[in-house]
């Protein structure tokens, strides 16, 4: 039988995620759109593999020495192709079968993942964070061997150690020697008689620590960072998985994010739009000054170049966008409604001519029409 687990570089008891996650990796690498077409057999030895030991019942037959899905000559309940029949008789034959060893008890530990909140001043400087975690680190009383202190794991009676036994099993050329996993002691081949009792026999314990996580300038909302090594460390002392943090930012109260550029809105009042002029303006570095041209228009979008957010692993920034809205006033006093219908008179606009333009003919609706080639 062809060996599954060392196809997809697996350990006997691993989980199915642990099986589903190096099958895709192996996929991604062999797969004959990227590895070429003389990687095709390579694939479809990796695609069996995941397909049989993926599936329950037909990774608890191949752990039984049966060959689930082999096509033709097997017998009825044997499952054994006629190449995997006369392997396994010539290996019994020759002393050979004995299994693939004893299974480790040390595994790599799981991936965990976390979440923080941050400013939008945090998400377009960068920032260090200290977070707490709750993880499993190796225990400091047994140092990982899963036993108490001064003991040491003793050797399986059933199989002496190879982690596996043998049984013979009925084909139609007669009764094959196939191998399987030791239930006394799980394929370890080794039993804990006196576990430690600080981990209870797992190598490990949970606690919380802290870890500094470096967010750099220019993460979104959702943006992932990866702290390898950071994850929780695994059975029996085996080496940690990775940390993940995930960015959640927060509504800012003046400014809008659309990618590394910034949005606000800023009211003027008509004779400021008319006559021009310079406003300060707080932004995230701090006040700027922002020049208003004269004959400023409503919704006009006046630009502070490199004032946005930082671009992510790139330099620069982006821009910050000031949406300008012009205030009419609702109500005049005499001396002022004067003013206004001299200047009404001066510029001949006492009665002014309606001019029609199509409804929706804003700047977002220009906009519109122009993405669209319109």
């Amino acid at each position: 039988m062809t060996d599954y687990y060392a196809t997809l570089g697996v350990s006997r008891d691993a989980t199915t995620e642990e099986i589903k996650r190096a099958y895709r990796k192996l996929a991604r690498q062999h797969h004959p759109d990227v590895a070429g077409a003389d990687n095709a057999d390579k694939f479809k030895e990796i695609a069996a593999a995941h397909e049989v030991l993926s599936n329950a019942e037909k990774r608890q037959m191949y752990d039984m020495g049966q060959y689930p899905g082999a096509g033709g000559g097997g017998g009825a309940g044997a499952g054994f192709g006629f190449s995997d029949i006369f392997e396994t008789f010539f290996q019994a034959a020759s002393g050979g079968g004995g299994g693939r060893g004893p299974a480790s008890r040390t595994r790599r530990g799981q991936d965990a993942l976390l979440r923080i909140s941050l400013e939008l001043s945090e998400a377009a400087f960068g920032v260090s964070k200290d977070i707490e975690v709750e993880t499993a680190v190796i225990c400091t009383t047994c140092q990982g061997s899963c036993c108490r202190p001064g003991t040491s794991p003793t050797t399986c009676e059933v199989c002496h150690g190879r982690g596996s036994v043998q049984r013979m099993a009925r084909s139609f050329l007669g009764q094959v020697m196939t191998t399987s996993a030791c239930a006394n002691c799980s394929g370890f081949g080794t039993i804990i008689t006196d576990p430690c009792t600080e981990c209870a026999g797992e190598g490990r314990v949970r606690t919380r620590r802290t870890v500094r996580v470096n967010v750099p300038a220019g993460v979104d909302d959702g943006t992932r960072i990866k702290l390898t090594g950071q994850g929780e460390v695994g059975p029996a002392g085996g080496p940690p998985g990775d940390l993940y943090v995930e960015v959640r930012e927060k509504r800012h109260p003046l400014f809008t994010r659309r990618g590394d550029d910034l949005h606000c809105t800023t009211e003027l009042p008509m004779t400021a739009a008319a006559l021009g002029t310079v406003l300060e303006l707080e932004t995230l570095d701090g006040v700027r000054e922002l020049d208003i041209r004269p004959g400023t228009q409503p919704d006009e979008i006046v630009t502070l170049k490199g004032l946005g957010i930082g671009h992510l692993n790139g330099g620069g920034r982006g821009d910050l966008h000031v949406h300008v809205q012009v205030t009419v006033p609702t109500k005049l006093d005499d001396s002022q409604e004067t003013l206004l219908r001299e200047l009404a008179g001066l510029r001949g606009e006492e009665r002014p001519e309606a001019r029609l333009s199509p409804a929706g003919n804003g700047v977002f609706s220009r906009l519109r029409e122009k993405l669209h080639g319109r």
